[in-house]
């Protein structure tokens, strides 16, 4: 009998795609242990171009990938999160939707990708940049032992991984 998947949603505003990229780590660093959705607070409809590109580029599938609003997953029929982590800066302030459950959450602050002005150069960087924040939180996340710690510390854990540098 195989276990339980834990359910995480990543909420975050706009076109912030890194965790598109994201998700494709913690199902590989996870052994599949997480399924992984997402949730925007103001969806474009559409991937930014230059996130597909790199998550194309990193080996992860693109095809089905869409700008999900982030009402999806607080609906009663929707999968019981286990974990909600607000991934944008600028999410962090908004009101999210009361979410099913009683699902752990942290912040994760990274500056959105999206938003950087300026060359393509200096633009992929960003996305480069971001990807690179999220994949380093998501691997410390992985590595958590989350069925041997008790609710508190998990939480603080959580909170300590949000503050980790790049």
């Amino acid at each position: 009998m195989s276990e339980r998947l834990f359910n995480i949603l990543f909420t975050l505003h706009g076109q912030f795609s890194a965790v598109d990229h994201g998700r494709g780590d913690l199902e590989r660093s996870a052994q599949r242990a997480f399924e992984s959705l997402f949730g925007r607070s103001h969806p474009k409809g559409e991937i930014h171009p230059l996130a597909l590109k790199m998550i194309s580029e990193a080996g992860y599938p693109t095809a089905g990938l869409r700008s999900k609003n982030w009402d999806e997953f607080a609906r009663p029929d929707a999968p019981q999160m286990d974990f909600v982590f607000t991934v944008c800066d600028n999410a962090a302030g908004e009101v999210c939707p009361v979410w099913p459950g009683r699902p752990m959450t942290a912040h994760w602050p990274i500056e959105d990708p999206a938003a950087v002005a300026g060359t393509p150069i200096e633009q992929e960087r960003a996305f480069v940049l971001a990807m690179k924040y999220l994949s380093n939180r998501i691997g410390a996340f992985s590595q958590l032992p989350i069925k041997g710690l008790n609710e508190l510390t998990l939480q603080k854990r959580l909170q300590e991984i949000g503050r980790m540098p790049a």
